[in-house]
């Protein structure tokens, strides 16, 4: 497989890279933070999401769209897909797959699923398949390709729903999905003007007290909370990632009043912003 095979037509964009032990600097470049990401990683690596770490133990499919990702140790071959929206948009083609508030934005913050010695197999296949029409550049290329980024994506959203829907610490019944799915979606294109529980529960045309209590018979965190962390992380980003002052972040962020979000920020982290941007950014990790 070569290392970068891309397709172009128009607005539309799909890459696919090889990335091992040897080239993972680029990767850490940032050069895909605008694209849509599914990467097929194997057993062995070391990596950061935002500002959590992972250590794959087994083969895993990440799936990422806005999240920084720093690649810190692997040696066996990885693969990254990248798209942008025109290419396949994941809300607009949510009937066909299902994904979105599952794989990407999902408010548990799980953006992978492990695969099994036989899913993994399949899965570096589909990837061969979308490299080998990207090296034959036949004129039906694109819509192969597209049917081959579905299987994956239809193969994950399974994947994940059977790990992370149906264990010790989140079940939730399939009846139920769609709700928090949609709380997903909602909170992920909202987060920065709508910071209140009844603000999506009238999106998903529910009462908030509803709302709250679905998340609590099911011993989640209410959605006040996941709401919260999705402010929260944002701001941590731009923190860290960005030169922007507290008071342009706050701003943001949707609150008009910088002191009320120092307040909350500190409150919830334990360090103001302005501490924890200068303490991450000298090397100090905190536990988030």
């Amino acid at each position: 497989m070569r290392q970068q095979l891309v397709f172009e037509d128009h607005y539309k964009r799909l890459g696919l890279e090889v990335f091992s032990e040897e080239n993972l600097k680029s990767l850490n470049e940032n050069k895909f933070k605008t694209d849509i990401k599914i990467f097929f990683i194997p057993s062995g690596y070391d990596l950061t999401i935002d500002f959590k770490r992972y250590k794959t133990k087994r083969p895993s499919l990440f799936f990422l769209t806005n999240q920084h990702l720093t690649m810190e140790k692997g040696k066996e071959e990885s693969l990254l897909l990248y798209y942008n929206r025109d290419f396949y948009c994941i809300q607009i083609h949510d009937k066909e797959v299902a994904c979105d508030g599952l794989l990407f934005h999902n408010i548990f913050e799980i953006p992978y699923v492990e695969l099994d010695s036989n899913e993994a197999v399949l899965i570096k296949g589909l990837f061969q398949s979308i490299s080998d029409e990207l090296e034959w550049k036949d004129s039906s290329a694109e819509e192969m390709i597209r049917t081959y980024v579905k299987q994956i994506i239809i193969r994950a959203t399974r994947k994940w729903k059977k790990q992370n829907l149906n264990n010790d610490h989140i079940k939730i019944p399939g009846n139920e999905l769609d709700i928090f799915r949609d709380f997903s979606r909602y909170l992920e294109i909202h987060f920065r003007e709508k910071h209140h529980v009844a603000d999506y529960a009238a999106l998903l045309h529910i009462a908030p007290k509803i709302l709250t209590h679905k998340f609590k018979s099911l011993n989640l965190d209410s959605p006040n909370q996941f709401i919260i962390n999705r402010i929260l992380l944002e701001a941590k980003r731009l923190l860290f990632y960005t030169d922007k002052p507290v008071k342009e972040i706050a701003y943001d962020l949707g609150y008009e009043d910088p002191a009320y979000f120092n307040r909350l920020f500190t409150n919830k982290t334990g360090s103001t912003p302005a501490n924890f941007k200068k303490n991450y950014t000298s090397g100090k990790k905190y536990n988030i």
